[in-house]
């Protein structure tokens, strides 16, 4: 089990930076290469970045899950 939460803190950690740098920030991000840079009339953000954005907290709560898990196992092993 440690070794599958140690991985997956790894894999989670690389995935949280490389979404963080997709996101757009004031100037345009990465995300305007993949077509993230269209703004849309009726909202602030464009589908992409929603789609993003999701992924992105999603990716965290993976992350933290697992960090958790790191700890308790460290606590009671």
């Amino acid at each position: 089990m440690s070794l599958f939460l140690d991985i997956l803190l790894v894999i989670t950690s690389l995935l949280l930076v490389l979404l963080v740098l997709l996101h757009r920030a004031k100037g345009g991000g990465l995300s305007s290469l993949f077509g993230g840079g269209v703004q849309s009339s009726l909202s602030g953000s464009t589908v992409v970045e929603k789609n993003l954005d999701r992924i992105t907290i999603f990716v965290g709560l993976v992350w933290f899950i697992a960090i958790l898990g790191i700890g308790l196992e460290i606590k009671f092993a």
